[in-house]
């Protein structure tokens, strides 16, 4: 994900001239630390992270279980820091300055569903004025994210531990009691992950359900890459799709767009809510899917801002667009998150 702002420039030759460094370099420079000490904390809870989703367990951790965290923390840090570099090297592309990613760490907390960060970010420094250098750094980031996930996935279903994995996790896993009144938390299944599975796993291999994937680090993380790639891709305001909506079909259609798809996930968002309170005969929707509505609709603000450039985009770019939003539809999964038991 990446935000611009409209900036001025500011003059800093006097500056240097009388100290021989401009204030920006300096200022970079103190940045520096923010963003390694950022991806360090990063790397910190997603390594528990990791070790919670792996072992099933709330801790405490001692290093060998730990180390265990590491293969699901290189790989969602893989993941995210691809996606946000794509962003970056395209920003650069253009001579348009832009921060470092700034990752973002977040610690486990009992009983909330935790993956360790919440992602990361860039933010353009200097004007975006063209649709082709908004449109290329705005696409730049999914595609190279979506690279990344789909070598995590293949990785995670060529290399599926045997049913001995998950009886070290679960040692009553085939009993007829297993998981009765406990609370179950199953992931969403989507086009993309349903399709490699349909390819790399044979029918007489052992495959986990979904109830029980997240004890798999390079499909667990896989998954989310694509969770969050498809959260980024809603063509909202300043998400990555938003940005690329914007350029591909104007301002006009890109409100219009906007608006449907937030009332989608409205949608969706009150159908999870209301089926977690009362039990119906189906189960759709997700109630994160409201907060995150609600987010874009006041926060994010679904309209993106106006640039003062007119130019359609090549034939291209335009394929490439639409080969964007062709990720989110595969990537996508009406209801992420299935809690059920309780």
């Amino acid at each position: 994900m990446w935000n611009y702002r409209m900036a001025e420039e500011i003059n800093y030759k006097r500056h240097e001239e009388v100290t021989g460094e401009s204030e920006l370099n300096k200022k970079d420079k103190k940045n520096y630390l923010l963003h390694i000490g950022l991806f360090l904390l990063t790397f910190i809870t997603t390594t528990i992270a990791g070790a919670e989703w792996v072992s099933g367990s709330a801790g405490p951790y001692d290093i060998n279980l730990l180390l265990k965290g590491l293969p699901y923390s290189f790989s969602i840090l893989f993941i995210i820091g691809t996606h946000e570099f794509g962003h970056y090297f395209a920003a650069m592309y253009h001579k348009v300055k832009a921060t470092l990613p700034f990752f973002i760490p977040f610690p486990s907390i009992p009983g909330f569903l935790n993956f360790g960060t919440m992602g990361a970010v860039i933010k353009t420094k200097s004007p975006v004025t063209t649709k082709k250098a908004m449109f290329d750094i705005g696409v730049a980031g999914p595609i190279a994210g979506f690279a990344a996930c789909l070598i995590v996935l293949v990785y995670g279903f060529t290399h599926v531990p045997g049913q001995e994995y998950l009886l070290a996790i679960h040692p009553d896993y085939f009993s007829p009691d297993f998981g009765k009144n406990a609370i179950e938390l199953r992931f969403g299944d989507t086009m993309l992950f349903s399709f490699l599975k349909m390819i790399f796993v044979s029918k007489s291999q052992f495959f986990p359900p979904m109830s029980e994937v997240y004890h798999y680090p390079y499909l667990c993380v896989g998954w989310f890459g694509l969770f969050i790639t498809a959260m980024n891709m809603i063509p909202v305001g300043q998400l990555d799709g938003g940005h690329i909506a914007y350029t591909m079909f104007g301002e006009k259609d890109h409100y219009k767009i906007a608006v449907i798809c937030f009332s989608i996930l409205f949608v969706l968002g009150t159908l999870g809510l209301v089926e977690s309170y009362f039990d119906l005969p189906f189960t759709i929707g997700w109630a994160g899917w409201l907060f995150w509505a609600l987010v874009l609709f006041f926060v994010i603000r679904l309209k993106h801002p106006p640039i003062p450039d007119y130019t359609p985009l090549s034939a291209g770019r335009m394929a490439m667009g639409y080969f964007s939003f062709l990720i989110l539809v595969i990537s996508f999964s009406p209801t992420p998150f299935i809690i059920s038991g309780f």
